[in-house]
């Protein structure tokens, strides 16, 4: 039986949807950085909380199935249930604090169980924004949320280290209760069109089932196909350097105070966000087989950074050396955000509503299992150059320039879908 659809997208239900997500994830990135320092206060043990944290992001490969049920079930619904479930989580995490049973392991459970929520909840929130905004918005409406999800990873820390600092631990988790209640509740009053689909079994075979059809329907289509591949790469060259790189460099090589290390990061952080509030200016110039273009200027600004990091810039003092390297990383990041948001826009838009979830929790997943490779990879050759930085950012930069060539080639023929 179907349910009747809502007809024409309405600014309300969108607005409702990203309030919602507004307080979700800063709901949930709060916690996160409240466990995550809470062990590291506890253990001193700078291991075990690297060690756990990367352990509560495993979940995050559980995307596909949360594409296939974002798929099968309402939307809507699945984010009320999906809210509430964390809210209940924490809710009884709070209790076993109150009775004396909190422990290490606990915390590292609690995030774990958080993790396959978030991992379940993002499918659900993503294949929605296509039916509620309307085609020529979809690249803004992406940036919208795109940049809710960056600005709270930002705000998280600070309004998290001032409640940790200012309250006790327990207050901080009961604030993040509150704000999954208040999300959940908010996203009962959003309307998302929905068409039920016919059951052919029992769900879990059903399900199983669809997420292999995703598979399958990725692989299959040419352009998704290409600009998976796209996006893997972009994860895996550009991604880590800032996430792991940028840091090194700005703490390490350049020695920077807390101050300019805090407006170093800062910058960078805020870049994305501004390229997320862009995208909707920029979409209506972008085109597929003009994107190698920006890979091109992300290429050029690495270039721009290695030589910020030679030993004569260094020698100059510190000044002109941190102002040349932001003069490239700033519009890296920001022009990495909108590749991305363009991208999984068309993808969005070539995709039949049936399989939105599961394409776009699969192309989400495949790609952050590629973030983490960079991320080690990085790790390990910052470290092994540790004295000349410049070297691997150099070389950086050429295979930037070289996934922008891979990058002409493969979308060269792609034509437009408006």
């Amino acid at each position: 039986m179907k349910e009747k659809t809502l007809g024409t997208p309405s600014p309300k239900n969108f607005n409702l949807m990203v309030l919602g997500q507004i307080i979700s994830i800063l709901g949930s990135a709060l916690l996160r950085f409240a466990l995550s320092l809470y062990v590291l206060d506890t253990t001193g043990s700078e291991s075990l909380f690297a060690t756990m944290f990367a352990v509560s992001n495993i979940p995050l490969l559980l995307a596909p199935l949360g594409g296939a049920i974002a798929d099968r079930f309402n939307r809507r619904n699945l984010m009320v249930i999906f809210d509430f479930t964390s809210c209940a989580i924490v809710l009884f995490f709070i209790l076993l604090m109150n009775w004396g049973r909190i422990s290490v392991l606990l915390v590292g459970i609690v995030m774990v169980l958080l993790s396959v929520v978030s991992a379940l909840y993002t499918p659900a929130v993503t294949a929605s924004i296509p039916l509620l905004v309307e085609k020529q918005k979809l690249e803004g409406a992406n940036g919208v949320v795109q940049a809710v999800q960056s600005l709270s990873a930002v705000a998280a820390p600070v309004l998290g280290g001032i409640l940790y600092g200012i309250v006790d631990f327990p207050t901080v988790v009961a604030v993040s209760c509150i704000l999954f209640f208040l999300s959940a509740v908010m996203e009962i009053f959003i309307k998302i069109p929905f068409e039920a689909r016919q059951w052919t079994g029992r769900i879990i075979p059903t399900i199983t089932s669809d997420m292999k059809e995703g598979f399958i329907y990725v692989i299959k289509q040419r352009f998704i196909r290409k600009v998976s591949i796209i996006a893997v790469l972009l994860n895996l060259i550009l991604v880590p350097y800032f996430l792991v790189g940028a840091p090194i460099v700005l703490r390490v090589t350049m020695e920077s105070s807390d101050t300019l290390y805090g407006i170093g990061m800062g910058f960078i952080n805020f870049s994305t966000i501004l390229g997320a509030l862009s995208i909707g200016f920029f979409a209506k110039k972008m085109r597929l087989k003009t994107l190698h273009r920006w890979l091109f200027v992300c290429a050029l600004m690495m270039v721009l950074i290695a030589v910020s990091l030679m030993p004569f810039m260094l020698g100059m003092g510190y000044y002109p050396s941190f102002i040349l390297f932001m003069l490239g990383a700033v519009p890296i990041a920001a022009s990495m955000t909108i590749i991305s948001i363009y991208i999984i826009t068309k993808v969005q838009k070539v995709t039949p509503n049936q399989n939105l979830g599961k394409v776009m929790a699969i192309m989400t997943a495949v790609a952050q299992c590629a973030a983490p490779l960079g991320q080690i990879l990085y790790g390990v050759i910052f470290e092994k150059w540790s004295t000349q930085i410049f070297i691997p950012t150099f070389f950086a930069g050429i295979v930037t320039l070289l996934l922008g060539i891979l990058t002409w080639q493969l979308l060269k023929r792609e034509e437009e879908k408006s």
